[in-house]
C-alpha cells in the first residue's frame, strides 16, 4: 500500500507496517519483546513518581513475563533506607507478594545506594553495586538510568555518572541509556542549557526523553490510523479538511502542587509538551519507514511549519484564562487563587486557548485551534478532524438542521478510542438528515486491556526502541513554538480572563473560535 495525499509524495509503508502488525499481533498473544540482561537504576527512587509508575510499571513487566532473566533494580535517593526497606517498597508497589510472584523473585536482588547527587561517593558506590549485580544478577553491563528527579539536579545526576564511567556499559554490556522525565527545560534558554550539559555526559542516541502520552495506545494509533488505511491518508489535507481542533481537559484543579503550578501553567505544564507532540504526529508528513528517526523527522518538520502569532497578534489569537469558584462533578471547588500554595494575587493561566497556522503544503489555510485547562467540565484529550461541508445540498433548510459537518475524532484519554461522525437519513417519510456516529472502543475491540503508558515506554528503553520518545531538535522546536507566547505573558498580553470551575473554559475561548464561523467539539 502506498499512502498518497495532499501533503507530498507517497511513501511505501509495507513492509515497516508489516512488521508492526506482526508485533501487534505477537503482544495480542502475550509474546513479549524481551530486551537484553539488564540493571535499572532509578535516580529519585523514594519518590511519589517511582512509587506510583515507575515500579508499578516494571512489576508489571515482570509478571508478563517481558523482563529478561538477568534483571535488577538499584534505587538511588537521599533517603537513608537500606536494601530491605526499598525491596519493601518495590512489593508494595506490586500490591504484595501473592500477587505478582515473578515480581517477587526478581526484587530478591534488587539493591538501594543512600547519598546526594552532587557528591562523587554516591557514584562510585552505585558503580560498585551495579559491577556486583553484573555477576550475582547476569545484568551483564548493561544499564538504564532513569531519572526521576527535580529537573536541576538532571545535568548533576548525567556528570556523577560520566565521572565514575556509567556513561558507558559496563564489562561485556552493549548499552547504558538515560531516561530523563519533563520537564525539559521551563523555557528555550533553559532547555538549551540542559541539553548542553546531558550532551557532555551522554551521547544522543543514548537520551530517552520520555513523555508518557506518546506511550498511551492512542496516540500511537495515529500512525495506524492515517497509513494503514487508504480510506484516510487521501483526505487528511487542507482539500477536505476545514480545521483541526486539540483538547487537553481535566476535571481537577493543582490539589496540593499550587506551589509547582504558580512556576508551570498550562503553556509550560501540557501546550509546550504533550500537545506539541500530539500535533506533530497527527499533521506530519508520511515518514519513509516507520523506524525512530525517520518519524521523528517527519514530527519535527511539522513543528518547524508552525506559525506562532506575533507579539501584536496575541490578542487575536489567543486566550489565557484561570478558573475561579464553581461546581465540578456536583462538587462545590475554590478558585485557583484560594488553592493551597497558589498567590492570591496570582497571573497563572490554567487555561490556554490557541489558533495556530501550518505553512506547509498539506495544511496551509487550515487552522488548528488548541486548548487545555483545568477545572473543566469533563476529562478529555482528544483530537478532532472537522471536514469541509458539501459544496451543494440538494436538500435543505429544516431537512438539515440536525447536520453537522463530518468530523473524526481521536480519543486518546479516557475512554480511547476513534469516532466518525457523518450524515444518515432519519426514519420516516420526509428526507430529514441528522448527524449520527460510528465508534470504535478499545475496550470493547480489546477486552483484555491496553499497556499503561509508562509498561510500553520503559519496555522501549530497554529494547532501545527510540520511536515514542523525543529528540533533542524536537524539544528545542516546541520551545520556539511556545517562548513568543511566554515572552507576551510576561507583559500581562493577552489579559488574564476568567472561567468558573466545571464550565468549558471562559467566553473569550468561545469568541476565538467562533469568530471565524466555527464552535469547540465538547464531548
Amino acid at each position: 500500500m502506498t499512502a498518497a495525499g495532499d501533503g507530498g509524495p507517497a511513501a511505501t509503508l509495507e513492509p515497516a507496517l508489516d512488521e508492526a502488525l506482526a508485533q501487534a499481533a505477537e503482544a495480542a498473544a502475550g509474546v513479549s519483546r524481551r530486551p537484553e540482561p539488564v540493571a535499572v537504576v532509578i535516580f529519585g527512587a523514594s519518590g511519589d513518581l517511582a512509587a506510583r509508575k515507575i515500579l508499578p510499571a516494571l512489576a508489571t513487566l515482570a509478571a508478563r513475563q517481558a523482563l529478561p532473566d538477568g534483571f535488577a533494580v538499584v534505587g538511588v535517593a537521599r533517603s537513608e533506607i537500606g536494601d530491605d526497606e526499598f525491596r519493601d517498597r518495590c512489593m508494595a508497589a506490586a500490591g504484595g507478594e501473592e500477587a505478582n510472584p515473578a515480581w517477587t523473585r526478581l526484587v530478591r536482588q534488587f539493591r538501594y545506594v543512600a547519598g546526594d547527587y552532587g557528591e562523587d561517593v554516591t557514584f562510585a558506590t552505585l558503580a560498585e553495586v551495579l559491577d556486583e549485580l553484573d555477576a550475582s544478577a547476569g545484568t551483564r553491563g548493561n544499564r538504564l538510568y532513569y531519572l526521576a528527579t527535580v529537573p536541576s539536579m538532571f545535568g548533576r545526576v548525567a556528570g556523577g555518572l560520566a565521572r565514575h564511567g556509567g556513561n558507558r556499559p559496563g564489562p561485556g554490556g552493549s548499552f547504558a541509556r538515560l531516561v530523563v522525565e519533563k520537564p525539559f527545560g521551563t523555557d528555550l534558554d533553559s532547555a538549551r542549557r540542559l541539553d548542553d550539559e546531558l550532551h557532555q555526559s551522554f551521547d544522543e542516541d543514548q537520551i530517552f526523553r520520555i513523555d508518557h502520552y506518546m506511550g498511551k495506545e492512542t496516540v500511537q494509533n495515529v500512525l495506524a490510523l492515517r497509513f494503514a488505511n487508504a480510506i484516510f491518508e487521501p483526505i487528511w489535507n487542507r482539500r477536505y479538511v476545514d480545521h483541526v481542533q486539540v483538547t487537553v481537559a481535566e476535571r481537577l484543579g493543582v490539589e496540593h502542587r499550587g506551589n509547582f503550578y504558580e512556576s508551570a501553567g498550562a503553556l509550560r505544564d501540557i501546550v509546550q509538551n504533550h500537545v506539541m507532540q500530539v500535533l506533530s504526529l497527527t499533521l506530519m508528513e508520511p515518514p519513509a519507514t516507520m523506524e525512530a528517526n525517520a518519524i521523528r523527522d517527519e514530527k519535527v518538520k511539522l513543528l518547524r511549519s508552525v506559525v506562532v502569532p506575533r507579539a501584536d497578534q496575541q490578542v487575536e489569537h489567543v486566550v489565557r484564562a484561570q478558573y475561579g469558584a464553581g461546581t465540578c462533578g456536583g462538587e462545590a471547588v475554590p478558585g485557583y487563587r484560594e488553592e493551597e500554595g497558589v498567590d492570591p494575587r496570582s497571573m497563572t493561566e490554567t487555561y490556554l486557548a490557541m489558533n495556530l497556522a501550518v505553512d506547509n503544503w498539506r495544511w496551509a489555510g487550515v487552522p488548528v485551534y488548541i486548548r487545555t485547562g483545568k477545572r473543566l467540565a469533563d476529562r478529555v484529550t482528544e483530537v478532532t478532524m472537522i471536514f469541509q461541508r458539501p459544496p451543494h445540498l440538494p436538500f435543505a433548510g429544516q431537512l438539515t438542521r440536525d447536520l453537522r459537518p463530518d468530523s473524526l475524532k481521536l480519543r486518546i484519554q479516557p475512554d480511547e478510542g476513534i469516532s466518525l461522525c457523518f450524515g444518515a437519513k432519519v426514519p420516516g417519510p420526509t428526507f430529514r438528515v441528522r448527524s449520527v456516529s460510528m465508534d470504535f472502543s478499545y475496550q470493547q475491540a480489546f477486552p483484555g486491556g491496553t499497556a499503561e503508558a509508562y509498561e510500553r515506554l520503559l519496555l522501549d528503553a530497554m529494547t532501545g526502541d527510540a520511536m515514542l520518545f523525543i529528540r533533542s531538535d524536537e524539544v528545542d522546536q516546541a520551545w520556539q513554538i511556545v517562548a513568543p507566547i511566554q515572552e507576551a505573558f510576561a507583559f500581562g498580553e493577552p489579559p488574564l480572563a476568567h472561567y468558573p470551575a466545571g464550565s468549558w473554559g471562559p467566553i473569550e475561548a468561545d469568541r476565538l473560535i467562533e469568530a471565524t464561523g466555527r464552535q469547540w467539539s465538547n464531548p
